[in-house]
């Protein structure tokens, strides 16, 4: 009896010791709220946008500090918040592509995890879509999360976020517009179509600035969202314990911005309030415009340096406030993948003064036929002037079938991103600057980007694409990009480019059929290579041969054969890949399309209630192809 005395003092005094441990890693830490919404650019009033109506945002960033050149690193939500919650690039843990389906490493902690770790509450309302699923990231993670139901004492880290602008709240017709939104609304908040000030590449229909004035609206909303949040702070007296972030995932849900690397798409507002008691870790003054380039890469950092934790390595972003300060940032660097079924690989990098965009299929036009946006009403007006508009150049910018490899802009002439100045002698060392810094960044943080999705998956069984991507021999990152270098040569040199495909390695073979497609006039020798390699042991390297003879006019029958033979994969990222490429080129498969109809009819029973997957991906890209039968 006595012994078990003992040990039940020792145990107590643990737990006490314990106890008072976490408590002297909680004093003074100050709250955190981040109130973050969806797809707008710095629409605010603040920023001066003279049609939007932000009155909260706009006394929030007078009372607070007002970043200028914040940066999403992706022009959609799930990779931008794959990073947010890491602090980790989302194209080096294989999180690029939306709605994919890649682990990331068990030793990575969420900014939440080690948050939590401190003695945080950390509390999410309530979107995750990190592109990768761990449950145990959050306290509480659902519509009902809140701050309010943390422990006492325990500081908190809550974020909410509001859909209100998701680009698709701007669909449907006028009376269910009105119904879910306009109602909410007095008179004269509501925004007038002609009041509108279209960016120089948008047709100007009433439809157009219908649409417009809708997003306004809803910006608005929003707006009231966010004081509605900031009087609850208030009510329970936490104003002046909580540092608030207030920030949007990306740039609008409107063609040309979201997927897309211009500002449009990745440029994002961004205010921070600092109550009093926490200006020392800022020099800035309440009411302050801050035109330091920032990126989301660098919020986790932040958060981290503001309560006194210490930066984990693996993290890659660097804190612009707290105890850690660290100094200005040069570059910021954004990424855009596949999207549904709609394949994207870009890359770009913003200076305060120049924006620089690396096109990896510049075969692709920007606007790609995708199901989910072509449904909507502004895709279907924008088609709809496509065909009867005299185009200007600023227009034509947004509908060229293919791309450049590179892009360069001054923003300060040219904030709308229409000029491009690459061949510009003028601009030939930003140029050569700027696409350094790229080629570095990529291959400094092992851009995942450059494998194709089946690639890692096969790879990836027993480990990770963090760390797939890490190895030389399976992803020989430098040796990709020199191989992607010959493109930006004028002429192209095919017959060096089409030596590739005899690469002993397959990514090189892959990509060198990739981008045998920017070559406008193939020679007999090529084209004879290709179908040699229509043979390769890689299903990705034969797709790919199969995809750019089809695109050369060449799409004979063992071409088709292969795409069909990719259809009937039994890998759902081959299946997405073989389907795209049926989709783009359908008119030249006529010999397989009674074959793949049956497909689609399969994969349209086999989808039936699924909102994502590879396999409802492929759907979407035959029903596409087939719409018009």
């Amino acid at each position: 009896m006595k012994s078990f005395i003992v040990i039940l003092i020792c145990l107590l005094t643990l737990f006490s010791c314990v106890d008072k441990k976490k408590s002297s890693l909680v004093k003074d830490k100050p709250n955190i709220l981040w109130i973050t919404c969806e797809d707008i650019t710095p629409m605010l009033g603040t920023y001066g946008d003279p049609v939007a109506t932000t009155p909260t945002l706009d006394q929030l960033a007078e009372r607070g500090i007002q970043f200028n050149q914040a940066y999403s690193t992706a022009p959609v939500c799930a990779p931008a918040r794959s990073c947010l919650v890491t602090g980790i690039y989302a194209t080096s843990m294989g999180t690029q592509n939306l709605r994919s389906d890649f682990d990331i490493p068990e030793d990575i902690r969420t900014l939440p995890h080690l948050l939590r770790e401190q003695g945080y509450y950390c509390t999410n309302n309530y979107k995750e879509d990190y592109n990768f699923i761990d449950t145990t990231i959050w306290d509480e993670s659902s519509r009902t999360a809140h701050w309010k139901n943390r422990p006492p004492g325990s500081p908190f880290f809550s974020v909410f976020n509001f859909e209100t602008t998701h680009q698709s709240q701007i669909f449907g017709d006028d009376e269910t517009f009105y119904q879910k939104y306009g109602k909410q609304l007095e008179e004269n908040q509501r925004h007038r179509p002609e009041n509108i000030i279209l960016p120089p590449y948008y047709f100007d229909s009433p439809e157009v600035r219908k649409l417009w004035a809708r997003y306004y609206d809803l910006v608005t909303i929003m707006d009231g969202e966010v004081a509605e949040i900031l009087d609850e702070l208030e009510k329970d007296g936490l104003s002046e314990n909580t540092i608030v972030f207030f920030f949007s995932d990306h740039g609008t849900g409107m063609p040309r911005a979201k997927r897309a690397l211009y500002n449009s798409g990745v440029q994002v507002p961004f205010i921070i309030y600092i109550p009093e008691k926490y200006r020392n870790i800022t020099d800035y003054n309440p009411g302050t415009q801050v035109d330091e380039i920032v990126s989301f890469v660098d919020f986790p950092p932040t958060l981290l340096s503001i309560a006194g934790i210490d930066q984990p390595e693996y993290m890659q972003g660097q804190p612009f406030l707290g105890r850690v300060k660290t100094s200005n940032r040069k570059y910021a660097i954004s990424t855009s993948d596949r999207v549904d079924e709609a394949f994207e690989i870009s890359r770009s990098v913003k200076s305060s003064r120049y924006s620089y965009i690396r096109n990896f299929l510049p075969h692709m036009p920007l606007i790609q036929p995708n199901f989910y946006t072509d449904q909507s009403e502004i895709m279907q007006e924008l088609y709809r002037l496509k065909d009867i508009t005299d185009m200007t150049a600023a227009q034509q910018s947004m509908w060229h079938p293919r791309r450049t490899p590179e892009e360069l802009y001054d923003l300060n002439m040219d904030p709308y991103e229409t000029k491009n100045l690459v061949g510009d002698p003028a601009y030939e060392n930003i140029l050569m600057e700027m696409r350094t810094e790229l080629k570095e960044w990529m291959i400094t943080t092992h851009d995942t980007g450059l494998m194709p999705e089946a690639y890692m998956k096969a790879h990836t069984q027993n480990s990770t694409a963090y760390h797939l991507a890490e190895d030389p021999e399976k992803f020989p990152i430098k040796e990709i990009l020199g191989l992607n270098d010959l493109i930006l040569e004028e002429p192209i040199d095919q017959d060096q480019l089409a030596g590739y495909l005899k690469d002993p390695h397959e990514l090189m073979r892959y990509w060198a059929a990739v981008w045998l497609q920017h070559v406008s006039d193939p020679g007999e020798r090529t084209v004879a290579r290709l179908n040699e390699a229509l043979n390769d042991p890689s299903v990705y390297v034969r797709l790919a041969v199969a995809d750019v003879l089809c695109s050369y006019d060449q799409c004979n029958e063992q071409a088709q054969k292969t795409i069909l033979n990719g259809l009937r994969s039994d890998q759902p990222m081959v299946l997405l890949m073989a389907a795209r490429i049926f989709e783009l080129n359908k008119e030249k498969a006529r010999d397989i399309e009674n074959e793949v109809m049956k497909i689609k009819e399969n994969l349209d029973i086999s989808t039936e209630g699924k909102w994502k997957g590879y396999d409802l991906y492929a759907n979407w890209a035959l029903k596409e192809a087939f719409k018009k039968e």
